[in-house]
């Protein structure tokens, strides 16, 4: 067998291993790490040593695994990570300085929207987002900037479901999520009451690179009902052109700035 042949299996077996720990799991013992990733407990012994070698999975002296600063510090060099959020983030804190409230930035992945920076007072209302987490793109303000914009075919994808209700007003209905996005286009930003939390309401608007495509999308979260969606509107569309103008305004060979 080559080492080609040997190295795939093991790569897969390594990610499996460290996308078992999630948010509510951060600290896993070897058992629980073996059970999560679907592995055998000798295989799961030997890869996790190998992995708290390299500094990608740190163990305590109770036995639990966690994820190594290691991965981060990798995982920070993500260039529609990176670039975007260092580019972002001088206008993300004007937004945040004036309305104290929740301001959010997100790529899309697949179907997915991932969630690059959030910045959160201390009394803005809780949302279920994180950094470094991905939530689906049809129930949230980012998520459908980003789906409106995307490719046909992974509007399609996500419209053919499943569409889980995340509340009693979560639009789950196909063909109203295209008359949706078709305003979100339309009007240039997208506006999202009460579909995740009951007490959350979002304004989104797109950021696009210099061809003009849609590469992220940045948004404010207030509580439902504490502001008008025209009020808070023309300031996430000024932050979204602020961006947008940083990002054309970056070197040429920026891998974001090509897409």
């Amino acid at each position: 067998m080559t080492a080609r042949g040997e190295t795939g299996p093991v790569l897969r077996r390594a990610t499996q291993l460290l996308t078992a720990f999630t948010p509510d799991r951060p600290g896993l013992t070897l058992s629980q790490l073996a059970r999560r990733a679907g592995l055998p407990l000798t295989t799961t012994h030997r890869l996790a040593g190998e992995l708290v070698h390299c500094g990608l999975l740190e163990r305590d002296s109770d036995g639990v695994y966690r994820v190594g600063l290691r991965l981060w510090e990798i995982a920070s060099l993500a260039p529609r990570g990176l670039g975007l959020r260092e580019r972002a983030l001088p206008y993300m804190e004007d937004l945040f300085a004036v309305t104290r409230e929740n301001v959010q930035l997100a790529v899309r992945e697949g179907i997915e929207s991932v969630y690059v920076e959030r910045l959160a007072g201390r009394h803005a209302v809780p949302v279920l987002t994180r950094v470094g987490g991905r939530f689906p793109l049809y129930p949230t303000g980012v998520g459908r900037v980003l789906l409106a914009h995307a490719p046909a075919d992974v509007q399609e994808a996500v419209l053919a479901g499943p569409l889980t209700r995340f509340t009693p007003l979560t639009v789950v209905d196909a063909q109203a999520l295209r008359k949706i996005l078709a305003d979100v286009r339309t009007h240039g930003f997208a506006v999202n009451d009460r579909q995740v939390t009951m007490d959350s309401l979002s304004v989104a608007a797109p950021i696009r690179a210099a061809d003009g495509s849609v590469v992220a999308a940045v948004s404010i979260v207030v509580t439902s009902g504490s502001a008008l969606p025209a009020a808070l509107a023309p300031a996430v569309r000024a932050t979204a052109h602020g961006i947008t103008r940083a990002l054309r305004s970056g070197l040429a060979d920026d891998p974001l700035v090509e897409e």
